[in-house]
């Protein structure tokens, strides 16, 4: 089974790489980009009996490791 999770940041904390990644499109004359978030994507792949066994492990390692709860959200998307 394939996992993809995906790890953003909560609504209000500030985004240095997105804010940075507009800055930059503007000045390539992008005027209409409003906003620019950024978000990471791990894609990982496990040996698991059951879908629910893996969603289990699969959170466990966001709330152990891939995200910081004060700061990120994140969401599991299985990969068929």
């Amino acid at each position: 089974m394939i996992a993809s999770v995906y790890i953003e940041l909560k609504e209000g904390v500030t985004d240095p790489e997105g804010e940075a990644t507009k800055k930059a499109l503007h000045l390539l004359g992008f005027k209409n980009v409003k906003k620019v978030s950024s978000i990471k994507v791990f894609r990982i792949e496990i040996d698991s009996v059951s879908r629910d066994e893996a969603e289990k492990e699969v959170i466990e390692m966001c709330e152990k490791l891939l995200a910081n709860p004060v700061i990120h959200n994140y969401r599991i998307e299985w990969v068929d």
